[in-house]
């Protein structure tokens, strides 16, 4: 399993609708981020920025599965109302781990 840390940010004056839009998840989006190996997603926010920390079977296999999901095709096109765009090519998304603390075993 992975753990991954992503950071995005709220378009200026769109903090109420995205935190009113994230009230109740589509139920097809639900299953479809189960589907795609998902055990847990979670947005916290900080002003504008979101960070979100993402527990999953495989990054890269979630992303060609979601790339052709309805449920989640349709999910990005009405968030596009409220994330900025990335603004940088090079940027794959994901927050660099500075540290950890291991669970015992």
């Amino acid at each position: 399993m992975q753990h991954i840390a992503l950071h995005t940010k709220i378009r200026e004056g769109k903090e109420q609708g995205y935190l009113e839009v994230h009230e109740v998840i589509p139920p097809e989006l639900d299953e479809a981020l189960r589907a795609g190996g998902v055990h847990s997603w979670r947005i916290y926010r900080f002003g504008r920025d979101l960070f979100h920390a993402v527990s999953l079977e495989s990054w890269d296999a979630f992303r060609e599965f979601m790339a052709t999901s309805p449920a989640d095709i349709a999910w990005q096109a009405r968030m596009d109302e409220f994330i900025e765009p990335d603004g940088d090519e090079a940027y794959d998304g994901f927050l660099p781990l500075v540290w950890e603390l291991p669970e015992r075993a």
